[in-house]
């Protein structure tokens, strides 16, 4: 193994500074459960660690003006959870975010780390799109913001320039009647990768489904933003009639590989049950 150079800045500007001069041999470490990994198995090979849990910028957890949530990437999941307020908000992004992996690593993971490691099955990830979350990234050109879903460019890879580090996610403002819920198929009880896993957003008004996005895990090279699934949803009572469509257009939405955990035919069929309980418990929570 080479000689690894390790920064760790306490502003946003000189992360970026030392990030981008690396010149494609730096990597970002917001948890490091991914990156200490790899670099272990000789996956990757990192000329620079940029370790950004210092950068107030990718550590808070803030109201925004618009009374939604702006949260750093490189925010833990164990304090994300104890923040009430958000939890209330977003109980499904909790619930994906709080799957990776074991308490200790709930310590140092976070949403930005699980997001731009580029992996179809991150269970993060289809809750974030349900949620509509929008990633603000930095670089030498400066700030802009990417809806998560148009993040991952494929397995291990993202659609950040080179020098963007990936900075806070914006959530948009909750109304009464609107919740969240995210659930994921294993083999085991615990410490697995998602076989499926589905994210549902939903926003009930007078019985009838408002407003209503559906995010897709390990089906496919990148995870879903499955529209057709939450247009079958949107302006009905959430019958067994649209529940049943939306299942369908999940199921229609895969294209997943086969491999030892499990099938094209599996996966695929999972996903649409998924798709049912996930509303159910979203649906709930929505007029608890």
């Amino acid at each position: 193994m080479t000689d690894i150079q390790y920064l760790a800045p306490t502003t946003l500007d000189e992360a970026i500074r030392a990030y981008a001069a690396a010149d494609g041999t730096g990597h970002i470490l917001a948890g490091g459960t991914d990156l200490l990994v790899q670099t272990q198995a000789g996956m990757v090979q990192p000329g620079l660690i940029v370790d950004i849990k210092n950068i107030t910028d990718v550590t808070g957890i803030e109201r925004a003006a618009d009374g939604g949530f702006i949260v750093g990437a490189a925010v833990a999941g164990a304090a994300l959870e104890k923040h009430t307020d958000f939890a209330t908000a977003w109980p499904g992004v909790l619930e994906g975010l709080n799957l990776i992996g074991s308490t200790q690593i709930q310590g140092r993971a976070s949403l930005g780390g699980n997001l731009c490691n580029g992996s179809p099955a991150a269970d993060s990830v289809p809750a974030l799109v349900a949620a509509g979350a929008i990633l603000s990234v930095q670089g030498p050109d400066g700030r802009r913001e990417i809806a998560v879903e148009d993040v991952p460019a494929g397995p291990g890879k993202t659609n950040l320039k080179p020098g963007e580090i990936a900075v806070s996610f914006a959530f948009p403002p909750r109304t009464k009647g609107a919740s969240d819920a995210y659930l994921r198929m294993i083999p085991r009880t615990e410490m697995d990768i998602a076989v499926v896993g589905c994210g549902v957003n939903l926003t009930i008004e007078g019985g009838v489904c408002t407003a209503a996005r559906v995010g897709l895990g390990a089906v496919a090279p990148t995870v879903l933003l499955v529209e057709k699934a939450a247009n079958a949803l949107i302006d009905s009572k959430l019958d067994d009639d649209a529940i049943t469509a939306a299942a369908a257009a999940c199921s229609a939405a895969c294209n997943p590989i086969d491999d030892k955990r499990g099938t094209v035919e599996y996966r695929t069929r999972v996903a649409g049950v998924l798709l049912k309980r996930v509303v159910g418990i979203a649906a709930e929570r929505a007029q608890a």
